[in-house]
């Protein structure tokens, strides 16, 4: 798999990524802008208006006529917003890829952003927040990065407050959109069934004439941590979800693959450490898993697990013991383990790259948030370079005790009868 990459004139980037065997093809807009470039005042705004973004331009006034079109056609669209990036895209057939290009192009630079609309969406803002809060599994990620950094942009949720997206106007739009939207802030990605030459030009067509301007910067995340944090969400469940993390490195680190090998041992699949002690073995919970997650200035390593209440503490001294066992030197890494932690990664990275959406944000979030492209071969290379060596420096680095974070959901009132587990 190979990209090919073009700057307008413009500053905005454009890659194509070539697949001949597929019908297919994905064009998919990304935005330098996500929650990390919010205000305590404008917190949301980022994913608000990626949700805004359907709901009408000057050319299709209505989000019925935007969404009748794209499945008139076949399409399938969507978008997503995280803490650093925004996308929108149109998956379709490759022959649609010029009208999918059109409809993005349009609500990218003539969104209505109509009041009405926007005091409609907010209910669906609200309830989206509650759907969230309602299902632990997938909030305690939230939970445990409020702990990890704080007070700071980077530890709001990116779906914002409710009391603040009730306040959001079609003018904060505007000045939010001035400050972040600029095409030298913008990939555009087309992954499918294209030709490289015609579908550079396509995008000059529609997007050419934006026009650059300065755009807002985030402010860097330095806080050093000096001692374990534990934190714990107080909600009735039937089951404690737990994550249990370390600080680590910005995603461009030396010690970034190292970390994601370590992180495929202890929490990658069925035959994974954990998966064996915590599930297998002991029967203590359901789900748990492992993995490495880094921004472009901060990063942890983190497992979650949902958890018998009542063996809540085990486990979480198992979950410790394992991490421990690896930075002290207890428990060796077999060739075996090694090849095949590698070989879950490798894997994976393979299977997730089977349709054109994923190969478009693969290459996305590299050109936007990194400073080089890798290939996919690329990165497998950097995969099997990992030792047995670096997984222990790596371990013996970060798995220490001012470096621990732990955040728990369920029916406890306070983290206290947890502190003991913070020495390690």
């Amino acid at each position: 798999m190979n990209f090919h990459r073009k700057v307008l004139a413009n500053g905005l980037r454009v890659l194509t990524i070539p697949m001949p065997s597929f019908e297919s093809a994905t064009v998919m807009v990304m935005v330098g802008a996500g929650s990390r470039y919010e205000t305590r005042l404008n917190s949301g705004i980022s994913h608000f208006l990626e949700h805004m973004a359907f709901k009408g331009t000057e050319k299709r006034p209505t989000a019925m006529e935007i969404s009748s079109l794209i499945d008139g056609m076949g399409g399938e669209f969507n978008a997503s917003t995280g803490k650093e990036a925004t996308a929108f895209y149109i998956k379709s057939e490759a022959s649609k890829a010029e009208l999918s290009l059109d409809v993005l192009s349009d609500m990218l630079k003539n969104s209505k952003l109509d009041s009405g609309e926007i005091e409609k969406e907010k209910g669906v803002i609200i309830e989206e927040i509650n759907m969230c809060e309602d299902n632990p599994m997938r909030d305690i990620g939230d939970v445990y990065e409020r702990l990890v950094y704080g007070d700071t942009p980077l530890g709001w949720n990116i779906a914002g407050e409710k009391e603040i997206v009730k306040k959001v106007t079609r003018e904060d739009f505007i000045s939010y959109i001035k400050s972040l939207y600029s095409p030298h802030n913008i990939t555009v990605v087309i992954a499918g069934g294209i030709e490289s030459k015609k579908a550079v030009e396509l995008v000059e067509k529609y997007l050419g004439d934006m026009k650059k301007f300065d755009t807002l910067r985030y402010d860097e995340y330095a806080e050093l941590q000096i001692k374990p944090e534990i934190f714990v969400k107080t909600k009735k469940t039937e089951q404690v979800h737990i994550a249990i993390g370390f600080k680590t490195v910005k995603n461009e680190h030396p010690d970034k693959y190292p970390l994601e090998v370590l992180a495929a041992i202890l929490g990658g699949g069925m035959s994974s450490r954990l998966f064996h002690e915590v599930r297998e073995k002991r029967g203590m919970g359901y789900y748990i898993g492992t993995g490495s997650e880094a921004y472009q200035d901060a990063g942890s390593l983190i497992t979650t697990a949902g958890i018998d209440p009542k063996r809540v503490k085990e486990a979480l001294k198992i979950i410790l013991e394992e991490h421990q066992k690896i930075s002290n030197l207890k428990s060796q890494i077999s060739k075996s383990e090694l090849k095949k932690a590698k070989e879950y990664l490798k894997g994976h990275m393979v299977l997730g790259l089977e349709n054109s959406r994923s190969v478009a944000y693969y290459y996305a979030v590299q050109e936007l948030l990194e400073k080089k492209i890798d290939n996919p071969d690329k990165i497998m290379k950097k995969i099997d370079a990992v030792t047995v060596e670096q997984i222990k420096n790596v371990a013996k680095k970060y798995f220490v005790e001012k470096n621990l974070n732990i955040a728990i959901i369920g029916n406890f009132t306070s983290g206290q009868e947890f502190q003991n587990l913070l020495k390690l």
